[in-house]
């Protein structure tokens, strides 16, 4: 089997800027497929859409867009491709000191020094944070380099200020790991990736990292504080609601494509993961979206 590393993103600021800012149509950003991090940190606004969140040990389903904040060195995976439906996709990424040594130390910065620490996690903004601050980051694309800069401060500390968070990665993904652990890790959540929808045995997942299968087991609960198990149902799950979402086929049919087997077991996990069964959770969906 080929191990297929993590990917690390060498990111350039924007000519004349201390970050790096782009604004790209549709799904001309397309990186769902790829899992990455990098030392920046990073603010992605999803204009429109819908898909999936891969954040750390995190894995969920957005609607209507997204607003997001990605700490540094967190491994994610792209949030928009040409199954979306998003209208545009705004990325910003700065190094923790952007502004120098020391400029987020000083007092006026507290609330964006406070916002940074949390993003080790990976936040999720929503309602009216995510439509006002959606705006402002869409705005930025007209504005000067300096005013973009004020801008960019303002949006950080009404991030901080908002009440309408989410915390995605609450389950603790342990970045501080050696560079053989984070080769094995992203080595294990590539290969869910892309074969969710088959049958994954402990074997050959822990054949893939060169490890026996108990080691595995322990060493996987470590790192992301999930067992194997639950890492994989949860992917499918969230695999499932999108389909929910987005394709008008049986319930039973989703069943098998998001990788299940059998239907009993399905409706409990589900049930048990949204407190909804599936069809209560299509058809609120459906409510909500109108």
């Amino acid at each position: 089997m080929k191990i297929i590393p993590p990917a690390f993103e060498i990111i350039t600021p924007s000519f004349g800027s201390s970050f790096y800012f782009s604004k790209y149509v549709e799904n001309a950003n397309s990186k769902a497929h790829l899992w990455h991090y990098h030392p920046e940190i990073e603010l992605v606004f999803v204009n429109g859409g819908s898909g999936k969140r891969l954040i750390g040990s995190h894995i969920s389903y957005y609607t209507d867009g997204d607003l997001i904040l990605i700490g540094s060195n967190l491994p994610h995976c792209g949030f928009t491709n040409e199954e979306t439906g998003n209208k545009n996709e705004t990325v910003i990424q700065m190094k923790p000191d952007f502004l120098g040594n020391g400029f987020f130390d000083i007092s006026e910065m507290t609330n964006i020094r406070n916002l940074f620490s949390q993003a080790k996690a990976g936040i999720a903004f929503h309602g009216e944070t995510k439509k006002i601050i959606g705006k402002k980051i869409e705005s930025m694309e007209q504005q000067s380099q300096f005013n973009r800069l004020l801008t960019m401060l303002s949006i950080l500390n009404e991030l901080e200020l908002s009440k309408e968070v989410t915390v995605l990665n609450a389950d603790g993904f342990s970045m501080e790991m050696q560079m053989q652990d984070n080769d094995r890790i992203n080595a294990v959540f590539n290969y869910v990736k892309d074969n969710f929808q088959e049958h994954i045995t402990l074997e050959e997942v822990s054949e893939l990292v060169s490890m026996t299968e108990p080691s595995f087991c322990r060493y996987f609960k470590k790192i992301t504080n999930k067992t194997f198990t639950k890492f994989v149902n949860d992917y499918r799950l969230v695999h499932a609601s999108k389909l929910l979402a987005e394709k008008p086929i049986s319930i039973t049919e989703i069943c098998y494509e998001s990788g299940f087997n059998n239907f009993s077991y399905f409706n409990k996990s589900f049930k048990g993961f949204t407190g909804k069964s599936a069809s209560q959770y299509r058809q609120e969906l459906r409510l909500v979206l109108k």
